[in-house]
């Protein structure tokens, strides 16, 4: 779906390494106990200034990535779908000013099932957003109020219906081993949230974040999660389900059916640059073939006063060396059923690989080293980070 860049920035270059671009917008109406991303309650934002800021640090940032086409641009938060639709127009069309944009761009707002922000789809449709991920995260009131979440399970099936209706492409997520829940109530939801899925799932096995209102609460044993070994169960009905309903497993927590991939997130799991806007923004450059990582200041108000003075709020902007880089491939790469091509690997990685590590893996079946590919098994995944842990020297 075209922004309103002119027709000749919009030619897609065949073969082109996917670039990515990321927007952060890090308000939100409630924090929810369990998350722990750059996220902020607050009242009044002046999106004006805060779009203005964006597109700033945008041109910053097309100055150090200058001639690239975009593939996919990401709206994440935060809760994007408390932007203005006028808000998420401006910055498509400074995006569309600032670099070529692909003429099958992916362009994703990250959304909250309550009512008001449902009925700004169609705005951002027209805006050009022609994808949306929405934060169901469970499907019954009393999970979703444990959860600290706003909405209830008819109004989450009532954005999913409208989003169906309005975007190309749709994607939701749950949240699963979430206090008190069994195997059994696992299916059940699952099975139902199937029903309505448009090709899209995002599929998280509840984490206790350090930090947050949960980490306090199951410290102080007034938050019971299931055992591992419930938690293990419940990921493979996650995958039995989902492979049944031809949403395959194309990383470890997310599901789709052949196309419906997350373009945007396969540009982090591949290894390929973007850059990323706006307060706690992790970006990935390639410069003159050096990886350069970036992160800006978290507290909106810092990276807004920075942006303001210098054009951009970067607190890290280093020189990522091959040996990091290299676990960074490996680490993002693994993820993927597909995993990563062993070729990218040896210049890069010198003796970070244990290759008798990955041979052992191998023979326990938790590793798959077929020619030139390394990858993790459906065995193997539920534990990818003990096996990361065993193959990095």
């Amino acid at each position: 779906m075209p922004t309103r860049a002119e027709p000749g920035s919009r030619q897609k270059r065949s073969g082109e390494q996917p670039f990515g671009v990321y927007v952060h917008w890090p308000f939100c109406q409630a924090k929810c106990p369990y998350c722990d991303f750059n996220s902020h309650v607050k009242q009044g934002v002046d999106q004006a200034r805060y779009a203005r800021a964006l597109i700033r640090e945008l041109t910053t940032m097309a100055q150090r990535m200058p001639g690239r086409t975009v593939s996919s641009i990401f709206f994440g938060g935060g809760t994007p779908s408390l932007m203005d639709v006028t808000t998420v127009s401006s910055l498509l069309d400074a995006i569309g000013g600032l670099w070529t944009v692909s003429d099958d761009v992916e362009i994703t707002l990250e959304a909250n099932p309550t009512s008001v922000e449902a009925d700004r789809f169609r705005g951002y449709r027209t805006a050009g957003v022609n994808r949306v991920s929405l934060g169901v995260q469970a499907m019954d009131d009393a999970s979703l109020k444990a959860l600290g979440r706003l909405h209830t399970a008819q109004e989450a099936l009532t954005a999913v219906a409208l989003a169906r209706d309005t975007f190309e492409r749709v994607s939701f997520d749950l949240i699963y081993a979430r206090p008190h829940q069994t195997i059994d109530d696992w299916r059940r939801e699952l099975t139902d949230a199937l029903a309505y899925t448009a090709g899209h799932m995002s599929l998280y096995q509840l984490t206790i974040e350090e930090g947050t209102p949960f980490a306090a609460l199951h410290a102080a044993g007034r938050l019971e999660t299931p055992s591992e070994d419930v938690g293990a169960a419940m990921y493979e009905v996650t995958q039995e389900l989902c492979e049944a309903a031809g949403l395959h497993a194309y990383e470890v927590s997310n599901h789709a059916r052949p196309g419906d991939e997350s373009r945007h997130n396969l540009v982090y799991w591949q290894g390929d640059p973007y850059a990323a806007a706006g307060p706690g923004a992790h970006g990935r450059l390639l410069d003159d073939g050096k990886w350069i990582s970036t992160q800006t200041h978290d507290d909106p108000m810092r990276w807004l006063t920075e942006v303001e003075k210098t054009g951009s709020g970067l607190a890290v902007d280093e020189h990522v060396d091959n040996p990091d880089r290299a676990v960074e491939i490996l680490l993002m790469g693994l993820r993927l059923t597909t995993g990563v091509h062993q070729s990218q690997l040896p210049a890069l990685l010198g003796d970070l690989i244990d290759s008798q590590a990955v041979k052992d893996l191998a023979a326990e079946g938790l590793l798959l080293a077929h020619g030139d590919n390394l990858r993790v098994t459906n065995k193997g995944r539920p534990v990818l980070n003990a096996i990361l842990r065993e193959i990095l020297v």
